[in-house]
């Protein structure tokens, strides 16, 4: 049999089609971890931020169900994968390898995006031109939007083997670049000053531009020529056409808005008021100079100011995250960053009243990480941009773990629910694993899930009666359907057709890899490329994202969650003498 025809040009690497089936954990709040200021400092401080501890790939996924569709900007800085020694980070990954697991990771942040949002990754020239091309595979090539080249270094190399390597890529995407648009820089105090006043204009300062543009229009429109009221005659200058038809011309000139220079004889001109600019500040250049955004040894010496004894290593300026934030957000905005690193983007966003939320399985998301906001929040970071932009402290963030894998291996090798959930992480996770929102009610005890208005999700791992089942059949009454998730059950689910009944974990084993808690950009930790060493050679789609089917959409479909009626062992409740708990 020939292989299939090959309908479209891409990027292909060993163990491209090995994709992970990834459980959605649900993620705790340590308290003692989390951290506040202890009052409002201005109207705009953001405390609802998060810290996430864990493998990145987990918690991209624990965040697709709340977030989807919901974040403005995605920065990452992950591993360049050069093959230099990191304390904080196993920066050595093989190439193939690497591409599968940034690959892994863009999909679900692509699902996380707004409407409006974008992405933004800095990378050095090792992997930029090969993540590139997978980007474009995920985003869409037509959805690129720019190469940024930021100059990381402002001094030349001189004991350089080949050229001296002074530069970084950012590379940038939008989830719709049609409809995506940057915000523009702030206007500096040197663009200000360009903008004079030596006659005393009451609309204030301005700047001469000229009264022509490129050649366009006819030959007539062209040649004409315009009288200003002292007497000049002027027409625009050859291969050029007039900027302003004759009534704005006159317009201008009896406001007094044109500029004949100083001695009155120069060529006229505009005069552009700088209160009636309409676009306040320039569009960005894709040239980052390091004056501008900063450079590797201003961020090691603000690296080193909040952790003088163990600065982190591979930190990125805030001046350069002030740039993304500026370009790709407002005030408000939540911004995520999977690869935390020293915690620069936290700490930029919290000075410039951005929500932020980023993942770091590193420890120095301890030792680093926390104590640098800390400071931040407290008012106690006088580096990085905090003159700049005038903070002064407040805001706060929580801090969460990934929970554990919901289930685990029992001593005969059987998958069990592990023993470190208790009833409400339980609820929880298969809220998540069923695509339900997990809603506990005060008052109806098997209402913890809801997926519509009508259709909810009750969990408990007791054994449940026909008794049992009927009774909550009654509660749940014939305008409600309840997805119950049991440890077992009697009777037969036919009998009660508002509620649809399934055993757990038996019905969610297939749904997911379970009890792997490491993703990370570590060799050990990646799977094997497929037997043979086979190269990805079809058509290399994403993978579709798992769709979670309610109780109601399984009714409307004529589908039943069903499992065998006969009686079974609890998991580790004891058998139940009521309704159920």
């Amino acid at each position: 049999m020939s292989p299939p025809t090959k309908t479209r040009l891409e990027l292909t690497w060993i163990g491209k089609e090995t994709r992970p089936r990834l459980e959605p954990r649900i993620l705790i709040e340590d308290p003692e971890r989390s951290y506040h200021a202890p009052h409002r400092v201005t109207p705009n401080d953001q405390f609802d931020n998060r810290l996430i501890f864990g493998d990145n790939l987990l918690a991209l996924k624990a965040l697709e169900a709340e977030l989807a569709g919901k974040v403005k900007c995605v920065f990452i800085d992950p591993p360049y994968n050069t093959g230099s020694a990191f304390e904080h980070y196993d920066d050595g990954v093989e190439h193939s390898l690497w591409l599968s697991l940034l690959r892994d990771r863009l999909e679900l942040t692509r699902r996380l995006l707004g409407p409006d949002g974008s992405l933004w990754i800095t990378v050095d020239d090792n992997e930029a031109h090969y993540l590139k091309v997978l980007c474009d595979e995920v985003f869409g090539r037509s959805n690129f939007v720019a190469n940024a080249v930021w100059q990381k270094k402002y001094t030349v190399a001189n004991d350089a083997k080949w050229l001296s390597d002074n530069h970084d890529h950012v590379l940038v995407y939008a989830l719709n670049k049609e409809t995506w648009r940057p915000y523009r820089l702030m206007r500096s105090e040197e663009m200000d000053a360009r903008y004079r006043n030596p006659d005393n204009h009451p609309k204030g300062p301005w700047k001469a531009t000229p009264l022509y543009a490129k050649q366009t229009g006819s030959t007539e429109e062209k040649s004409r020529r315009f009288l200003f009221k002292n007497g000049v005659a002027w027409s625009a200058p050859p291969g050029t056409s007039p900027r302003f038809p004759d009534d704005k011309l006159r317009e201008l000139d009896a406001n007094n808005e044109i500029w004949f220079g100083g001695d009155g004889t120069a060529s006229p001109s505009r005069k552009t008021f700088l209160n009636e600019l309409k676009l306040l500040g320039p569009p960005a250049p894709t040239i980052w100079l390091h004056s501008d955004v900063g450079h590797n040894h201003e961020a090691r010496e603000e690296a080193k100011a909040c952790n003088p004894s163990d600065p982190f290593g591979t930190p990125k300026p805030e001046r350069l995250l002030r740039r993304v934030l500026e370009l790709a957000t407002q005030p408000g905005d939540l911004v995520l960053d999977s690869f935390a690193g020293s915690g620069t983007t936290g700490a930029v966003a919290q000075k410039m009243s951005r929500r932020w939320v980023m993942v770091e399985l590193g420890e120095h998301c301890h030792t680093h990480i926390i104590p640098r906001l800390r400071k931040v929040i407290d008012g106690q970071d006088p580096g990085g941009i905090t003159e700049q932009v005038g903070w002064q402290g407040g805001g706060g963030f929580r801090y969460y773990r990934l929970a554990p894998s919901l289930l685990e291996k029992d001593r005969f090798g059987n998958w069990v629910i592990n023993k470190q959930y208790n009833a409400a992480m339980l609820a929880e996770a298969v809220c998540k694993l069923h695509g339900f929102r997990y809603a506990p009610s005060d008052s109806v005890y098997w209402q913890q899930g809801q997926s519509t208005e009508r259709d909810f999700l009750y969990v408990t791992t007791q054994t449940l009666t026909a008794g049992q089942l009927q009774i909550l059949s009654d509660d749940v009454g014939t305008e409600r359907t309840l997805l119950v998730c049991c440890g077992a059950f009697r009777g037969n689910p036919r009998d009660w057709p508002n509620l649809t009944v399934e055993k757990i974990p038996k019905a969610v084993l297939d749904r997911c890899e379970w009890g792997k808690d490491d993703y990370s950009l570590q060799i050990a930790n990646l799977p094997q490329a497929p037997a043979g060493g086979h190269v990805a050679d079809g058509p290399g789609q994403p993978g579709e994202p798992e769709r979670n089917t309610s109780a109601t959409e399984a009714a409307r479909a004529g589908r039943r969650r069903v499992s065998a009626a006969v009686p079974n062992l609890n998991l580790f409740d004891p058998p139940p003498s009521g309704k159920g708990d």
